[in-house]
């Protein structure tokens, strides 16, 4: 509890300075163009607010971000709570930072309706990262549900890119769906695993390893080396078992160990060897367009549910199809098709 009102205080802080400062959206998207952080901050703040203007200033900014964005590769990084993904993504983001590129990192957290952002704790743990001028790291917005949280992540990879981020790390914190999310809005996809934790078994779930485009055996260093290595082996061969991807890219197993900075550029040549593969033969391009299209209906989807649940009309008809249910006076399907009706009378 004690977390959750400190992390809503910062919220309620970064909300007051807007107000304060009482921006307009040209004069704070300008200067987000020019890769002010505080700006982008500014920015990403009013996309994840709830409060309608703030909402219609976003939508602003977001149009004007557009034509500046789609300049960057969007890498998504998954693991098991306890994989390393902290370390690893500040090692990964400092080796991108010596090599002249601009780090943003995001995350999906489809834990935060319950924690309200524990995510902000990632950047206490990349130290080094959050203090670097080209480097930007952002928790996403607590909410309550994970397609809110996506979409407003979604939209924040937009202003990164328009602030000249070319590289944008996203971080999802949970399992399960959150895989799926952002896997649908990234290029590259990177799933961390670890060695000699009974870990290797759990990866070979069919849907973590058919979204991968490559996995990483973090920690493979000092005694877990051995272990690492068979972790290895064992990923190969069940990779093996999947077809080639629709992009011709077979995905393939990396050791490294983020603490010890040991095969973190090696992880990135085989990035960039992804990327160069896929912008030559369509497929980079051609992803994006199809992510647009399944955010579309999504968007759709998102819009529709709002309207239906914060109706006043519908709310009190929801209560009562819910007191029908229980009273056992009407079915859940009856009940469905009768508050489907009513709103499509609305």
């Amino acid at each position: 509890m004690a977390q959750s009102r400190s992390i809503n205080k910062k919220a309620a802080a970064r909300f007051k300075a807007l107000r304060k400062q009482k921006l307009s959206e040209q004069v704070l998207f300008k200067k987000l163009l020019k890769g002010n952080k505080t700006a982008l901050s500014q920015a990403i703040t009013l996309v994840e607010s709830n409060q309608p203007n703030h909402q219609k200033s976003a939508e602003k900014i977001i149009e004007a971000a557009l034509p500046h964005s789609q300049k960057s590769i969007r890498i998504g990084i998954t693991g098991v709570p306890g994989v390393g993904k902290s370390t690893f993504i500040e090692s990964f983001g400092n080796h991108l930072l010596a090599k002249g590129k601009k780090v943003a990192v995001l995350a999906v957290d489809p834990s935060s309706s319950i924690s309200r952002g524990s995510i902000l704790g990632d950047k206490t743990r990349m130290e080094t990262l959050v203090k670097q001028e080209n480097a930007f790291i952002r928790p996403s917005a607590s909410g309550t549900s994970l397609g809110g949280v996506a979409r407003k992540s979604r939209e924040s990879i937009l202003l990164c890119e328009a602030a000249g981020f070319d590289i944008i790390l996203i971080e999802t914190v949970g399992v399960g769906q959150s895989e799926t999310t952002v896997h649908s809005m990234t290029d590259f996809f990177l799933l961390l695993k670890l060695a000699g934790a009974g870990d290797e078994l759990q990866g070979i779930k069919r849907g973590i390893i058919e979204m991968a485009d490559a996995i990483a055996i973090n920690k493979a260093d000092g005694k877990n080396l051995k272990a690492a290595k068979e972790a290895q082996i064992e990923f190969k061969r069940a990779l093996k078992l999947y077809p080639v991807k629709e992009d011709g890219w077979q995905a393939s197993v990396a050791l490294c160990s983020a603490l010890e900075n040991i095969g973190i550029a090696e992880i990135w040549d085989l990035i960039s060897k992804f990327e160069k593969q896929n912008r030559k033969n369509g497929f980079f391009q051609q992803k994006r367009i199809e992510q647009n299209k399944f955010w579309m209906y999504q968007s759709i989807d998102e819009h529709l549910k709002k309207r239906f649940y914060q109706d006043p009309e519908m709310k009190k008809a929801l209560q009562n199809q819910l007191e029908a249910i229980e009273k056992n006076k009407t079915t859940a399907f009856g009940a469905a098709k009768l508050l489907l009706e009513k709103f499509e009378k609305l």
